[in-house]
């Protein structure tokens, strides 16, 4: 519309030029104002004329060409492009986008979970057009994507316990919702990236049991880890009884009483030679001892 309301007044424009070039000789002053009006009327209506031939795409979007109900199959990528002016240019992104779902869903066992999840997607370039022609107004978002997310989340929760989604199958849930939705909206033209699940909010029962359970796990391998300890500990004070038994034995069969009467004798004359002055009294018997005295 901008297009052929710039060119109808350009060429009035020109013609508007053209009528009172002709009519110089009879008013100079009128032609010469006639003139610069009609002049400048075709330079902006030219240009603006011009400019409606080529359409701008921003970074991360693609252009759909609608002709008349005629759409073109090829996008246009991002940047400036030469177009029909007549046409009209729809532009999709194909940017990554995320979707946030907080629902009520259902374990295996019927039980009610808060499950919240998000979805990243985005649109296939090639196949914006036949976005564009398919589905109502192009808001594949509204019509397609969303719609299918929260059918593909409840139905894939419903094959999971409730007490595994606690821990170790949270993953395996993003993945397999992923996987189902992926699949379902990839002939449409969408593309999932991820599907994490953000939340899982169990029952206050079935978490209290959980947790319960938990403990119970932990004080019991706690339990199992101590008395590992005690026996470890037993095990090294036996191997540490048997060898100073052994010891005591060895000791024992190599003492003798001639080697302890020597022992005595070196004993009693590494005093006698003492720079101390004491005196020494030897014991009575054969084995006695013998009793020192300090004389200081």
């Amino acid at each position: 519309m901008i297009f052929i309301l710039s060119a109808l007044i350009t060429v009035a424009a020109i013609f508007v030029w053209l009528g009172a070039r002709r009519q110089v000789r009879q008013n100079n002053i009128v032609f010469q104002a006639v003139s610069k009006v009609s002049v400048l009327a075709v330079v902006v209506f030219g240009i603006a004329a011009l400019l409606q031939c080529f359409t701008q795409i921003p970074a991360g979007h693609v252009g759909v060409v609608d002709f008349f109900g005629v759409v073109s199959e090829k996008t246009l990528p991002a940047g400036i492009n030469f177009v029909n002016p007549l046409a009209r240019v729809i532009k999709y992104s194909i940017q990554t986008k995320e979707h946030k779902e907080t629902m009520q869903v259902l374990s295996r066992e019927g039980l009610t979970i808060g499950l919240e999840v998000s979805a990243l997607y985005r649109l296939n370039p090639d196949s914006a057009a036949r976005v564009y022609k398919t589905v109502a107004g192009g808001d594949y978002e509204t019509i397609i994507l969303i719609p299918q997310f929260r059918s593909i989340c409840r139905a894939v929760t419903a094959s999971f316990q409730a007490s595994a989604l606690y821990s170790t199958e949270r993953e395996r849930l993003g993945s397999s919702i992923q996987e189902e939705l992926a699949k379902t909206v990839a002939v449409r033209g969408v593309t999932i990236e991820s599907t994490p699940i953000r939340n899982v909010a169990l029952p206050t029962q079935l978490t209290d049991a959980i947790e319960q359970k938990q403990r119970a796990d932990q004080e019991s391998q706690r339990m199992e880890f101590i008395l590992t300890k005690e026996k470890q500990e037993a095990d090294r004070k036996r191997i540490e009884a048997r060898g100073i038994a052994d010891f005591q034995m060895i000791v024992a069969a190599g003492i003798s009483e001639q080697l302890l009467r020597w022992k005595g004798i070196e004993a009693t004359l590494k005093i006698a030679e003492s720079n101390n002055t004491k005196v020494i009294i030897i014991g009575s018997g054969k084995d006695g001892l013998p009793i020192i005295l300090d004389t200081k």
